[in-house]
């Protein structure tokens, strides 16, 4: 039969039930926090790296936008560079003319002249307005800008430095445009 629990038992037994289950709610409390301090941790790192990467794609971004902003200025600038490299026959083929002129005698041919050499000045105002510059075709040769078309015995002259000019060479802001053609000592 069943033993008749006094009220103190009863009592005790309550209290027994209680105390497993408070221990059993404190650990589980005490799990819960170690869980919630590691989501925090790992939700933390997740927010580094995410701001790294927020960082690093506007970094990209801006280098990209400046890039960008340097290849539309070069686009202007050098618009007109084909345009311009066209127009050195036409010059040189003027210069050419205003050259042989010279050994003209009748007064028509001397007008002529004239005509080519101003024609000749307003071109070199429009190239220098656009930043195009006629190279240095004196002293030493620097294959940057010059291109040797010969090597020659010259007199005076220390190897490497420039004989004779073929050819005059242009730059467009800095860019060479064409190259000069010229002879070098040996």
């Amino acid at each position: 039969m069943k033993e008749k629990k006094t009220k103190n038992e009863k009592h005790a037994e309550v209290l027994a039930d209680e105390n497993i289950f408070e221990d059993e709610l404190q650990s589980e409390t005490l799990n819960d926090v170690n869980s919630n301090e590691d989501i925090v941790k790992e939700l933390e790192e997740k927010l580094k790296s995410s701001e790294d990467k927020y960082i690093r794609a506007h970094a990209d971004f801006e280098n990209i936008k400046k890039r960008y902003e340097k290849e539309k200025y070069q686009a202007i600038d050098y618009a007109h560079e084909q345009f311009a490299r066209d127009l050195l026959p036409v010059i040189d083929a003027l210069e050419i003319a205003y050259k042989t002129a010279d050994e003209a005698t009748d007064e028509i041919a001397k007008k002529i002249k004239d005509g080519i050499g101003l024609t000749l000045e307003q071109f070199k105002k429009v190239f220098e307005k656009h930043g195009i510059k006629e190279t240095e075709s004196c002293g030493v040769f620097d294959p940057n800008v010059h291109n040797a078309a010969l090597q020659v015995e010259a007199e005076g002259k220390q190897s490497g430095e420039i004989v004779q000019t073929f050819q005059k060479g242009y730059t467009i802001k800095g860019r060479v445009l064409r190259a000069a053609m010229v002879s070098i000592a040996r």
